[in-house]
């Protein structure tokens, strides 16, 4: 439905348009020990490791997860070439090396973060992550590796109740309203940037910090997801850092949802036009 709503609006012609292939093992296996990643793959995950997830290995959950993951990889790929992309899944950022937790089963952003560092594409990187929870497992995973940085920008009281430290968290109180919500950003991103000089910026625009979604707390509005979008990409392309986004979390009905994730790709179109790409 998503990719629908894109091609008919103009922001998904043929020419943009590229199909990833499933992460390969060894990738994976970058970030995500074997046991786990096959477990799940079989179906024989114990029944606690199951309700952690919160999803049932079907063999079309298998094959989209995989592929998901390749997705994110191939959208930092064509960032670093093009200076902007666009993912149509991931932001799983509460799958953990050895056990997927909240509707998250891989760490798409962690294993294309590590493939690009081991292949010696970069040397440093950011995760800006500004779904409405916080990107608990990514700030485990990157704790001790100074190539990457990790910011946070979450609902303080949501999911997980346990939060790990990122190297930069806003944890906001519920019911941020829009101008609240992207003057906390928008005081802190481009200072980080500045600071850290990353090669390429992995962004997790989850829309659930919208005020009607319902797993969220926070009150934005579409207006203000979309000019939260719109402050990453100009911050990023400003510096002439590239940016390869993943849609993140939603929880509502699909025609809303549709609407609120198809918000990223119109600012990443309008800021890409903006600064000659």
């Amino acid at each position: 439905m998503l990719f629908d709503a894109l091609k008919a609006s103009g922001l998904a012609e043929s020419a943009q348009v590229h199909t990833p292939l499933p992460v390969p093992r060894r990738w994976l296996e970058s970030v995500h020990q074997r046991r786990y990643h096959e477990a799940f793959a079989r179906g024989t995950l114990d029944r606690q490791a199951q309700r952690r997830i919160g999803l049932p290995a079907t063999t079309p959950l298998v094959q989209r997860t995989w592929l998901a993951v390749g997705g994110t990889l191939l959208t930092a790929r064509l960032a670093l070439e093009h200076g902007v992309s666009c993912h149509l899944a991931g932001g799983t950022h509460h799958a953990f090396p050895d056990y997927g937790s909240g509707f998250c089963i891989f760490n798409d952003i962690a294993v294309s973060a590590r493939v690009l560092l081991d292949e010696g594409r970069l040397v440093r990187l950011m995760i800006v992550d500004l779904d409405v929870h916080q990107g608990d497992a990514t700030a485990l995973i990157f704790a001790d590796d100074p190539r990457v940085f990790t910011f946070s920008a979450h609902a303080a009281s949501n999911f997980p109740a346990r939060k790990q430290c990122s190297d930069c968290d806003i944890p906001l109180e519920d019911g941020v309203e829009d101008q609240g919500y992207l003057a906390a950003v928008g005081e802190v991103l481009p200072s980080l940037l500045d600071r850290f000089q990353p090669e390429l910026v992995f962004y997790n625009a989850g829309v659930d910090p919208h005020r009607d979604d319902r797993l969220g707390r926070l009150c934005l509005s579409d207006i203000g997801l979309l000019q939260r979008d719109h402050l990453v990409f100009d911050a990023c392309l400003r510096r002439q850092i590239p940016v390869a986004s993943v849609i993140g979390g939603g929880y509502d009905a699909l025609d809303p949802l549709v609407r609120r994730h198809s918000l990223v790709f119109r600012a990443a179109a309008d800021q890409a036009r903006l600064h000659g790409l």
